[in-house]
């Protein structure tokens, strides 16, 4: 009996040949039965004490790290009274112009308008900016720069226009920018810009 082998069926026969050869080598080369090998020790005893050592110290630590934590915390508790605190961007413009309204009424100075404006300064703080006009005596102008100096609250003179006055009285109209410290989550998220 004499078979003839077509060229298809001589490339199937290669195909499940090769087939075949493949499923044998995966079996028995790569999932094939091994012995296992004991594991041998990562460290050695002098090695492990002085681990042990290393630990112990670094718990040590942990009190002294406390404790400077609660000193930094107390710290900045102090230097963060002289911020504005309120709940809303809103309320702490209100809180700003306010508080410029009574310094500048204890002066004799009357204002008026109120410009707001915001920026960050980081991650965790803002600035917010009121800017108003006043007319009064240079004295009294001179006046009010102190008493913003001596407030508890941490404010700042950004911006100050003075212009003279024709009339004898020697009157001044200023426009004045102040500006404080606020928690960075009261102001509105920008979109488009990163603080750096």
């Amino acid at each position: 009996m004499n078979i003839k082998f077509g060229a298809v069926d001589r490339k199937t026969g290669l195909v499940l040949v090769g087939g075949v050869a493949l499923v044998l080598a995966i079996r028995f080369g790569v999932y094939g039965d091994r012995a296992a090998s004991s594991v041998t020790p990562v460290e050695t005893v002098p090695q492990a004490e002085q681990r042990l050592k290393n630990l112990r110290q670094a718990a040590a630590t942990v009190a002294g790290k406390e404790e400077r934590l609660k000193q930094a915390t107390a710290e900045l508790t102090e230097r963060e009274k002289g911020m504005l605190q309120a709940p809303t961007e809103a309320q702490a413009q209100a809180q700003l112009l306010e508080t410029l309204n009574n310094l500048a009424r204890n002066n004799g100075i009357t204002t008026q308008g109120g410009d707001f404006r915001d920026k960050p300064l980081s991650r965790d703080y803002g600035e917010i900016s009121v800017t108003v006009r006043i007319s009064c005596d240079i004295a009294q102008l001179v006046n009010l720069m102190a008493a913003l100096a001596d407030h508890p609250q941490i404010l700042a003179t950004n911006e100050m226009r003075i212009t003279g006055g024709n009339d004898k009285k020697k009157t001044v109209q200023a426009l004045l920018t102040v500006s404080s410290v606020v928690a960075r989550k009261l102001l509105p998220e920008k979109k488009g810009g990163t603080l750096f």
